[in-house]
């Protein structure tokens, strides 16, 4: 059945961002004099938790420093303003194959939706950089971690964005990067085709419709071997 929205989540999946966020934690971490740095192993590691205040608070625990929630929301807003900066620099591309895959979704009066563990903000970054528009003109529903009780692997993003789109998930198709947001996805209900992001390849991704490389050669509106090309 062809699906009457697409589903994406945003890190890894719409664009490769997670080197941007490692980035930003670090500059963040080094404007408040933490001496902390995040290496590509250990922030591999990190994203085994979802959503980068948590991130923050294992990292604090693993290291016996006893930071407040509120010193945490604050030293996590502080990675967000220069993560938004980072993106606004253009530092940042989609991956292959989603803007060709939304102009058909477009085409076909299909909606479009985000379902994600990062912060509206993030997202108005990422649609401000590589489209020059607002989240709101990207896309007809955003779900985002900052407005569910429990992020990836629990459903509830993916539940909200069904909500908002009014739709069963048999008619929506989803599209992540990571063994947690496939978890999320098929709890919800939802068919889900993963594309691994530089961070999350060779994780598990038992119960996908299909595993691609990218979606340059994918399409969901086409029918046998041409719906999973590449």
């Amino acid at each position: 059945m062809r699906p009457a929205a697409l589903i994406f989540d945003v890190d890894g999946t719409l664009a490769e961002t997670e080197e941007l966020h490692r980035a930003a934690f670090n500059d963040a971490f080094a404007a408040a004099g933490l001496g902390w740095e995040w290496t590509q192993g250990i922030y591999r590691r990190l994203l085994k938790v979802t959503g980068g205040k948590e991130r923050i608070a294992v990292w604090c625990g693993e290291r016996g420093v006893a930071l407040s929630p509120a010193e945490i929301a604050a030293l996590h807003a502080d990675k967000t303003a220069r993560y938004v900066a980072m993106m606004a620099a253009g530092r940042i591309a989609l991956r292959p194959g989603v803007a060709r895959i939304m102009a058909e979704a477009r085409a076909r009066s299909v909606a479009l939706a985000i379902a994600t563990t990062t912060s509206r903000a993030n997202v108005e970054a990422l649609t401000r950089a590589v489209w020059g528009a607002t989240g709101a003109e990207m896309f007809d529903v955003i779900a985002a971690g900052d407005e569910v009780a429990a992020k990836k692997p629990a459903p509830d993003v993916y539940r909200l964005a069904l909500e908002r789109l009014a739709l069963p998930p048999s008619a929506a198709l989803a599209f992540e990067d990571s063994r947690n947001g496939l978890l999320a996805a098929r709890e919800a209900g939802l068919r889900t085709i993963v594309t691994p992001s530089i961070y999350t390849a060779g994780e598990d991704f038992t119960g996908a419709l299909s595993v691609l490389p990218d979606l340059a050669g994918y399409s969901p509106f086409a029918t046998g071997k041409a719906a999973a090309m590449g």
